[in-house]
């Protein structure tokens, strides 16, 4: 397949995007293909470890490849992206519970679907231009591919906030966060990929890892902490409306770009996964409760439509006042019953 390389060198499993003009969007078929090496890669003593990075400078993965989902929901088929997500995210389990290392090197714009390849694996490595977002909820969807457990580990309410947002971390702040662990200078890569495929040693990291400084994001989890400890969207926003600051005001800023549904129930779908019986498992099924829904009920076209179809950017979202009912986001996020997420195999 053209748009991945996957091979063995050496000791180690290798996954690499190669769709750098297309900022590597991942396909249907690429997470298939992931997902078919790493099932055959699992039993395979030759291999001791995976690897996983991405031709081009630009980005290591910047999501899903969405055309055919708009198109195919446009249709009034919405079982095409339910099985899409579904599939995708049974991939994300995989690699979080993965037996074997999976070393990412992210480099790049990693967003979307990026972060579901990328930030689950064990060793999750970032250099100076490393960018990791989850911008869902600008194109009327909820973060997900297993991003509500980090946000829900994140400290304080910076999960919150980087759900609602969409704000990009830098490599420190992405390391702050808990979507990444480790910082090495993106020169040094090809030296340390070629040494992982020859030793399979994953202790090369800790002997090249660096402390970048403090991130911008970091710095401003007070203030964060401080107007997102709502139970609500409307808490949050009423909050940040009675705050006189600059942080307040570009944090608005931000937030009026987004789906009022999508934010909403991004909040609900933390505080409800946060606690001590969060799991990748119970993220996803959360997660697809509401992107099953997404297209028929959701704000989902409407975001495509602005921001890659029509490309006007001006998104006419569901509760454009921002007064999202209780009862919109309990629709959104109930138990799915027999539909609910299933995390066998291919064909479930």
């Amino acid at each position: 397949m053209s748009d991945i390389s996957i091979r063995t060198v050496g000791v180690a499993g290798r996954i690499t995007l190669t769709r750098p003009k297309a900022l590597n969007a991942m396909t249907y078929d690429m997470c298939l293909a992931i997902e078919a090496a790493l099932d055959r890669w699992r039993d395979d003593d030759a291999v001791q470890l995976v690897i996983i990075d991405a031709e081009g400078d630009r980005a290591f993965c910047s999501g899903g490849d969405i055309a055919d989902l708009y198109a195919s929901g446009r249709k009034g088929d919405f079982a095409y992206g339910q099985k899409f997500w579904a599939d995708e995210y049974r991939l994300n389990a995989k690699i979080f519970n993965y037996s074997k290392p999976v070393v990412s090197f992210l480099q790049g714009f990693i967003m979307g679907g990026g972060v579901g390849i990328g930030c689950h694996g064990s060793h999750r490595i970032v250099g100076e231009s490393s960018q990791i977002a989850m911008p869902e909820v600008g194109i009327g969807l909820i973060p997900d591919v297993g991003g509500t457990l980090m946000l829900a580990l994140a400290p304080g309410r910076l999960g919150e906030y980087l759900g609602t947002t969409a704000s990009r971390m830098g490599p420190s702040d992405a390391i702050f966060a808990g979507f990444a662990d480790t910082y090495v200078a993106q020169l040094k890569w090809p030296e340390l990929i070629s040494g992982l495929e020859e030793t399979g040693n994953v202790t090369l990291l800790d002997i090249t890892s660096e402390t970048p400084e403090t991130g911008p994001i970091e710095a401003r989890l007070d203030d964060i902490n401080r107007n997102f400890g709502g139970e609500s969207l409307g808490d949050i926003l009423r909050s940040l409306q009675s705050e006189d600051s600059d942080f307040a005001r570009d944090t608005l800023k931000s937030m009026h770009r987004n789906s009022p549904l999508s934010m909403a129930c991004t909040i609900e779908a933390l505080h409800r996964l946060r606690g001590p019986s969060l799991t990748i498992e119970r993220a996803l099924e959360m997660e697809y409760r509401f992107t099953a829904r997404a297209m028929e009920h959701g704000d989902f076209l409407e975001g495509i439509r602005a921001a890659i179809i029509d490309k006007d950017r001006a998104p006419k979202w569901q509760y454009a006042d921002t007064d999202v009912p209780a009862d919109a986001v309990d629709t959104m996020l109930r138990p799915l019953g027999d539909s609910a997420l299933k995390l066998g195999g291919t064909e479930q």
